[in-house]
């Protein structure tokens, strides 16, 4: 690391690690991913809720997917200017801020009596969230050495995965003992609880001489990428060639082009193109929007698919997707995953990973409609494939960016999740709902609706059994898209592995 990045003196208000790692770097550990479990758990405890949302708010699909969205695009389009403003700023003045931003929002989301308010409250935790997904990992990264960036990225990424585990438990709880709105509520004691740890334990970090953040990059980013999946979850239900799809989808193609461009001529970019000339860096890349798409995408699915077709109450239909998660938990915090990814290296760790969830969306696609055994199957292939890939490609991904640009590595690991869980999430429900819609073409645009409006059990039946051929059929998409990211991330890693053995050989 750079001397700037390294810097230890009191007057930088704790400074970073030392080349030896900051002496409480695991208690700090333990603090910084509890302020992450706090934003983790609200990724995945709406998706219990649903059902209530559609009774109780009205909420149709395209609400309960702006719901879900309308969270993670806000934290895409402000990772990266986030992370920007940590590395100047401070990286523990961002986690205070995040929690307490993260908590005021919960509070307004919890109390909110419409769809409109709940969507405008969850975008508002979404800032909050960009603030604390960047400063977790790049506090990390600053407080422990090189050597053991592995194990703490792996024990980061699997409370990336407790998140997963708890955040559909803790929600299927509350929804049966209080109202929808205490999954919101319960953020509360988390955020003040982590709030009082930041202060009290993590030292400050920041690089002076950092640039300024660009403010232009992440509006240019986040009206880019909510326009994008806006016209594709417009477009089961007013036309794939209908005037409001394409339009929406021309201003996306504009947006980013025009955010690209922006990027490449100021001096001072948010994210900063020549990254993408280091073939590690952009096969971690490919690799990380892929596997999040499938997985954020299939969750999203599945948990309606366990509480409307199955039957599962929101507690059941918790317990019965936590295995997946506590698989990851168990091979992170045991550190076999750390130990598979040494012995196998980083190619074959993130190929190896990828190919086990592609089975493991297969084995849901084909086999959850004979019983929960195969979605059992599903899940544990899943979570096994993302306790090894998820934490080598995170590492991949700041390994590849300057120490002094901790927070902007972060950022972009974290715009990447959040990106393709986001699209995840809407294009996986796109392809359920143009299935469901050809299959059930009368109020094809919520299952709810459909089933209310059946006469009879051969018409809620016919209704379930469409349902399930179009999560069949986005599982399907799912798969594939997270098996060809393994190739194309291994092959680039590959290639840069090959091309630095090559460089050193030649001096």
């Amino acid at each position: 690391m750079t001397a700037q990045a390294q810097s230890h003196s009191p007057a930088d208000a704790g400074g970073t690690a030392a080349p030896q790692g900051h002496p409480q770097r695991w208690l700090i550990l333990g603090v910084i991913c509890l302020a992450q479990l706090t934003v983790l758990l609200d990724n995945t405890v709406l998706n219990v809720a649903i059902p209530s949302l559609t009774r109780e708010l009205g909420a149709g699909t395209a609400d309960i997917q702006w719901m879900i969205n309308a969270y993670s695009l806000v934290q895409s389009g402000l990772l990266l200017t986030a992370g920007s403003a940590a590395d100047r700023y401070g990286r523990k003045k961002m986690l205070i801020a995040g929690l307490a931003l993260f908590g005021i929002g919960s509070l307004v989301a919890g109390l909110a009596d419409s769809t409109g308010q709940l969507i405008a409250a969850r975008a508002g935790m979404g800032v909050g969230g960009a603030l604390l997904l960047t400063t977790t990992l790049a506090v990390a990264m600053q407080i422990f050495t090189p050597d053991e960036h592995p194990k703490a990225i792996g024990i980061w990424s699997a409370v990336n995965a407790l998140g997963f585990a708890v955040g559909p438990l803790l929600g299927g709880f509350m929804l049966g003992h209080f109202w929808w709105g205490a999954i919101f509520l319960v953020n509360l004691p988390v955020a003040a609880l982590g709030l009082l740890a930041v202060v009290a334990l993590v030292p400050e970090s920041k690089n002076p001489q950092g640039d300024r953040p660009d403010l232009l990059g992440a509006l240019l980013s986040t009206v880019g990428m909510t326009a994008l999946v806006f016209a594709i979850i417009s477009g089961p239900e007013h036309g794939w060639t209908s005037g409001r799809v394409l339009a929406t989808a021309a201003l996306a193609a504009l947006v980013l082009a025009l955010f690209a461009y922006w990027e490449s001529r100021i001096p001072y970019p948010m994210l900063d193109l020549h990254f993408f000339r280091d073939r590690r860096f952009s096969g971690a890349v490919a690799g990380a929007v892929l596997i999040t798409f499938g997985m954020g995408g299939a969750l999203f699915l599945l948990t309606q698919h366990l509480q409307f077709v199955l039957g599962y109450g929101p507690l059941e239909a918790g317990l019965r997707t936590a295995p997946l998660a506590l698989t990851v938990v168990a091979l992170n915090f045991t550190g076999l995953s750390a130990k598979w990814t040494a012995k196998l290296g980083t190619p074959v760790s993130i190929a190896l990973g990828m190919v086990l969830m592609s089975g493991g969306l297969v084995s849901i696609a084909t086999l959850a409609a004979h019983g929960y055994t195969g979605t059992l199957l599903g899940l544990l292939l899943i979570g096994a494939g993302c306790a090894v890939a998820n934490p080598a490609m995170a590492h991949a991904i700041m390994s590849a960016i300057p120490p002094a640009k901790a927070g902007v590595g972060a950022g972009i690991n974290g715009t990447l999740a959040e990106f393709g869980n986001g699209l995840g999430v809407a294009v996986l429900g796109a392809v359920l709902n143009s299935r469901f819609a050809a299959l059930i073409p009368v109020a094809a645009a919520s299952l709810p609706a459909a089933l209310a409006s059946a006469d009879s059990a051969r018409e809620r039946a016919a209704v379930t059994d469409a349902f399930s051929s179009g999560l069949e059929t986005s599982q399907l998409v799912g798969a594939v898209a997270v098996l060809l990211g393994g190739l194309l991330a291994a092959a680039l890693l590959r290639r840069a592995e090959r091309a630095d053995s090559a460089m050193a050989a030649s001096v």
